[in-house]
């Protein structure tokens, strides 16, 4: 019998989601990078959409939402200070994951993942509709101040290399082989989206996000997680920071090592290979 992820609450079925997509007390929102290709054409019945670029980030700050704009969000879309919030998106749920560790970040309290995402409610044949639930706005609050525990930036990473290099500390680079080696500067998906440099930080073990996901999207059995990091020098003993290109890949990793796994010192560095890769000198490792 396969162990237990750490919190496996956190992780929900396409089942439970049509057992309680009527409940009141769930709201169920599906989180894109391109609403027009994904949610506008079908979306699980009764969810919301939150767009991934213009509900989550602050483009103009090239930052993460903050609590006043949370607030607003919530309001909005109906959120309580007592819902269950359910996310799934595209992209094997690079974007949902994202949101989780924003909202996350924000102190939200019961927020969960589709497991598998759009994709597998797809490939199940489940239902989809059209149709945008009518929403009554809340009085949502949001609270403050954030979880700085959860993130980590530029001048951290960069002052924390010592660490890295000593092995007291894990750097996890969750991009593609291609990308970590430097051999390209942008993930396929992405190919107009690149940094000035290829390559990684120094001492970052890749360790490609897709690589705790089944072929259906859906996560792996705690012992093939495990199995995963551990012999990368990813382990529970000592503080992990992610990263990928924007964050979101890295959230996605950092969900699985925080939750499935429950590594207790795990943070998500947002600014990425996006700001490493543009900053000048900086130290950059190639491998190809």
């Amino acid at each position: 019998m396969s162990k237990p992820y750490a919190h496996p609450e956190v992780v929900v079925d396409a089942t439970w989601v049509t057992q309680h997509a009527q409940d009141p007390k769930v709201r169920i929102a599906e989180v894109d990078y391109d609403p027009q290709a994904n949610y506008h054409t079908g979306h699980i019945p009764n969810s919301i959409l939150f767009d991934w670029k213009k509900d989550i980030n602050d483009l103009v700050k090239r930052d993460i939402i903050d609590s006043a704009q949370l607030q607003a969000l919530f309001r909005a879309k109906g959120i309580h200070p007592d819902t269950t919030l359910v996310l799934y998106g595209d992209f094997n749920n690079w974007f949902a994951a994202y949101a989780f560790w924003v909202f996350k970040y924000h102190n939200v309290a019961d927020i969960r993942l589709l497991d598998g995402g759009r994709k597998k409610w797809i490939e199940e044949d489940r239902p989809l509709t059209k149709d945008v639930p009518t929403l009554a706005a809340s009085s949502f609050t949001a609270t403050s101040p954030p979880n700085e525990k959860l993130r980590v930036y530029f001048d951290d990473v960069l002052g924390r290399l010592p660490e890295v290099q000593h092995g007291k500390l894990a750097l996890v680079d969750v991009r593609g082989p291609k990308e970590f080696s430097g051999e390209i500067t942008a993930p396929p998906e992405y190919p107009n989206e690149s940094a000035q440099r290829g390559g990684h930080i120094p001492g970052a073990a890749n360790i490609p996000w897709a690589q705790a996901v089944k072929d259906d999207g859906t996560f792996k059995p705690r012992e093939e997680l495990e199995a995963l990091y551990a012999p990368k020098g990813v382990t529970p003993d000592k503080p992990v920071i992610t990263y990928c290109r924007i964050g979101e890949r890295s959230s996605h990793s950092w969900f699985v090592l925080r939750y499935l796994l429950g590594y207790s010192d795990v943070r998500n560095y947002d600014g990425s290979w996006s700001e490493w890769g543009n900053r000048v000198r900086v130290p950059v490792e190639k491998t190809f």
